[in-house]
């Protein structure tokens, strides 16, 4: 009832009839690149993807959750923290543990007789092999952008980068950022195209995912609006930059959050927590992109300090790269202000209101 502690017998009594009625189906597995990872703040994985498929079933959105090994797949189970393990399990389970096997080898709660017997309802011997096809389909696919790349720079002779030059002005000096870095990003996610769409579902000029749009107040009817796709980006930034505001090398800080952009937050802080207890400095970007790297590989992914399990690591470091990269050339070659932008009209001050602005608002020739 209502008010009162949930008992033992009561989590061992959650079935098919109680997930239903909470909206979600929580499900525990392994991360890797075949079972479940994140990319952009979106699951995919071939265990995510049936678990995905089977809670559609069942009328319910998935949750889906990591563990470090079976043993910790199972405890969670056992102790109520998930519905089902989304995971093949091959070694015979105990009749005291009170688990079982369902048809394809994922395990629930023997209580669960419901849930179980939806599983069973819902799997067909051919859906793994349908499921890994679709993976490797999305692999080969992975970093793709389907779009018409404009050129790098559209005048060198007048120093104009993009079409969208004014609009990279106005909303990247909102955020302290030189506009020609925030050029540099667009370029390197849509190569300046508009409709610009991701294998992953990403949309627009700063290549944008609907969940983020979602957050970010973006509806998805404008994220295709090359200054509402820009501004929404400025307004991620700036949450970025919060988020990674214990670095205090303001250039170092840069790097992180043009990672934490393709990777996610999470990815970038599991990264320095492997560099910090292998005994490199976790504020040095130079320092923290090996272990960006080595989040695709088990020995790093399944180290107690990760959080956030297995990433493309290789994307995430080419990407920071190729931008600081491209910005130091767009630095070369473009004003600090764009011959082609359009100025706002001068504010009036109020009467002893500060005319200068603080350091941190203006960034436009140092970053």
């Amino acid at each position: 009832m209502f008010g009162q502690a949930t008992t033992e017998d009561d989590m061992r009594s959650y079935d098919l009839t109680d997930i239903q009625a909470s909206g979600e189906l929580i499900a525990v597995t392994l991360s890797g690149p075949d079972t479940y990872y994140e990319y952009r703040g979106r699951g995919f994985g071939v265990q995510f993807d049936m678990a995905e498929a089977f809670a559609h079933s069942i009328g319910v959105k998935l949750r889906m959750e990591m563990a470090s090994d079976t043993a910790e797949l199972l405890t969670k189970l056992a102790d109520g923290e998930a519905d089902l393990v989304a995971l093949e399990i091959e070694a015979p389970l105990q009749e005291e543990t009170g688990l079982t096997p369902c048809a394809n080898k994922w395990v629930v709660r023997a209580s669960a007789l419901e849930l179980s017997d939806a599983v069973r309802a819902w799997w067909k011997p051919e859906m793994k092999a349908q499921f890994m096809a679709m993976e490797q389909q999305r692999t080969k696919k992975a970093t793709t952008v389907r779009r018409t790349v404009r050129p790098a720079m559209l005048s060198r002779s007048e120093g104009i980068i993009s079409r969208y030059d004014d609009l990279f002005i106005r909303h990247a000096t909102s955020i302290g950022w030189d506009w020609r870095l925030m050029a540099a990003q667009c370029y390197q996610e849509s190569g300046f195209d508009p409709q610009a769409v991701s294998w992953a579902g990403a949309r627009g000029l700063m290549q944008i995912m609907p969940g983020t749009a979602s957050h970010l107040g973006l509806p998805m009817s404008a994220i295709y609006d090359p200054e509402q796709n820009i501004a929404a980006a400025a307004r991620y930034l700036r949450e970025l930059s919060g988020e990674f505001s214990d670095i205090s090398d303001r250039t170092e800080r840069l790097c992180f959050i043009l990672a934490a952009y393709n990777g996610g937050k999470g990815h970038v802080r599991d990264a320095m927590a492997l560099a910090r207890k292998h005994g490199h400095n976790p504020h040095a970007w130079a320092e923290v992109n090996p272990y960006i790297l080595g989040l695709s590989q088990p020995q790093y992914y399944n180290d107690p300090v990760v959080r956030n399990g297995y990433l493309r690591g290789s994307e995430t470091s080419g990407y920071v790269r190729q931008i600081m990269d491209r910005w130091s050339a767009y630095r070369g070659s473009a004003r600090a202000v764009s011959p082609n932008a359009q100025p706002k009209p001068a504010r009036r001050h109020k009467e002893g209101e500060s005319r200068v602005k603080g350091r941190d608002a203006f960034m436009t020739d140092s970053l």
